[in-house]
């Protein structure tokens, strides 16, 4: 469907207030770069930085109001011939499907800016790592009711830790090492390969090198 003027205005805002946020949380500290400093840059209302983002760390985690939904429908939608491994992998890519045409174009170096302040900043760390420990809890637990009486909270928690955790390693790297958001998407589908398939099966890089 064609996008409506308003929601493509209402897109383009919001990344601006993004690219603006980064490039000043790097060049001068998160701590001290404040919301009116970034709604200047982006040339935008404080009050309508407010309407995108209810805090400053929500700008770098734009991206993470992950829909889960999605991703827990497609391991509620279990096939009978598939086994955990398969659901949950399955899972992912349509996962991936639904979520990366939605996803904002961004620059290596916006990117690679992105990474370095989730990775140095002690607020955005603690952000991050409760992102990932609440969406590994919701998996599992949705893995576990797709395969009642088979599937043991532990064995379930660890399918779930190794996917989610593979493909965020790979993906903080991928950006780390400048790679474009294309090659990034690539680097987490080479992640998933590994983790479903095992780790004797990584035996080249995702581009070959």
């Amino acid at each position: 469907m064609e996008e409506s003027r308003r929601a493509r205005k209402k897109r383009l805002t919001r990344q601006r207030i993004v690219s603006a946020a980064i490039r000043l949380f790097d060049q001068q500290g998160y701590e001290e770069t404040t919301v009116a400093q970034v709604a200047e840059a982006a040339d935008v209302d404080t009050k309508t930085f407010f309407n995108y983002f209810r805090t400053k760390a929500e700008v770098l985690f734009t991206e993470l109001d992950l829909e889960l939904d999605v991703l827990l429908a497609a391991i509620a939608a279990r096939r009978p011939e598939e086994s955990p491994g398969e659901v949950l992998r399955r899972a992912v890519q349509e996962y991936a499907a639904h979520r990366r045409p939605k996803v904002p174009r961004r620059e290596s170096a916006e990117l690679s800016a992105a990474v370095r302040l989730a990775l140095t900043t002690p607020a955005l760390q603690a952000k991050a790592a409760y992102l990932l420990l609440e969406a590994q809890q919701r998996i599992a637990a949705e893995l576990r009711k797709a395969f009642p009486g088979e599937l043991d909270p532990v064995t379930a928690a660890a399918m779930t830790g190794s996917v989610l955790g593979a493909i965020q390693q790979a993906s903080l790297t991928s950006a780390q090492l400048g790679w474009s958001q294309d090659q990034m998407w690539e680097a987490a589908a080479h992640a998933l390969d590994v983790a479903t398939h095992g780790l004797l099966s990584a035996q080249q890089s995702v581009d070959g090198r």
